[in-house]
């Protein structure tokens, strides 16, 4: 990301995992250990964070570091957008970071995918 561009991609990220875990924005910053006030910044794209404070937030969210840390353009190789699916990433955490669906759709979508790789691993 070039200096001074708004960190969008993350924000999209960061609200959509929110939302997703069912948190209110002062909950995650409580969760992360950081102001609700910072987590707004975040959200709206406002700033970059640092690596301990992208770390807490992932803990938090219950995601893989690696993959906020790819929102945050702090590893190469990635487009950063949300519904783009990294090398490697899984399907719940794309199914999880596309800010186009709604929680209840992300949660359709997960509980039908967990069926059918359910049903595939006991055959």
């Amino acid at each position: 990301m070039a200096d001074g561009e708004p960190y969008n991609h993350l924000g999209e990220f960061i609200k959509a995992q929110r939302q997703l875990a069912e948190l209110s924005q002062r909950e995650l910053a409580r969760i992360a250990d950081v102001s609700d006030a910072y987590v707004s910044q975040l959200e709206r794209g406002l700033h970059q964070p640092t690596i301990k404070v992208l770390r807490s937030l992932a803990t938090a969210l219950d995601v893989r570091a690696d993959t906020i840390l790819r929102y945050a353009g702090w590893l190469e190789g990635t487009t950063g957008e949300p519904g783009q699916a990294d090398d490697g990433a899984s399907v719940e955490q794309a199914i999880k970071a596309d800010a186009r669906l709604t929680s209840q759709q992300k949660q359709a979508l997960l509980t039908v995918y967990r069926g059918f790789v359910g049903d595939i691993e006991t055959d």
